[in-house]
């Protein structure tokens, strides 16, 4: 089917076509092009990897204590249960924005590849993809920032 299409447009289309996917400089610009964002997108996942572990420790954790206060344990658990499902809602916003980043890294290396066989110029907007990655990783990574602080200052005690 794919040689039908190739050979229905003419002899022009049919050559510039095969030119194009033949082209090893142009795949292998392409390839190049690819790497920043390749590179970014396996430092994403190496990010997610440590927010999932606190998000698995941090559900374990409420688990536990969510079973002692319903089996009539002191109520204090009550004071870090609360606290840590705040940092739990963070933990979650952080994780959200990163794999959102992920996706949009992912859509921009497949275009810069796909940009190999298309003379269109689509330079705009793989600056807007790069700039919605970085806005998109900056977000996540402050909700997790504040997911750290919240862990380094422990359960807020509330005076009496």
């Amino acid at each position: 089917m794919m040689l039908e299409l190739l050979t229905a447009g003419g002899d022009v289309f049919r050559v510039d076509i095969l030119d194009r996917l033949a082209s090893t400089t142009r795949v292998r610009q392409a390839v190049e092009l690819s790497l920043a964002p390749a590179f970014l997108l396996v430092a994403i996942g190496s990010i997610m990897n440590v927010m999932m572990g606190r998000l698995t420790w941090l559900a374990g954790r409420i688990e536990r204590l969510a079973e002692l206060v319903a089996a009539g344990r002191p109520e204090s658990y009550k004071e870090e249960l609360a606290w840590l499902r705040m940092r739990r809602r963070l933990a979650r916003f952080a994780i959200k924005f990163s794999t959102a980043a992920a996706v949009v890294i992912s859509v921009e290396i497949a275009v810069l590849f796909l940009s190999a066989y298309v003379e269109t110029r689509i330079g705009t907007f793989i600056a807007i993809l790069w700039v919605v990655t970085i806005g998109l990783l900056i977000t996540g990574l402050g909700y997790f920032l504040r997911e750290t602080l919240a862990a380094a200052n422990g359960p807020r005690k509330e005076d009496n």
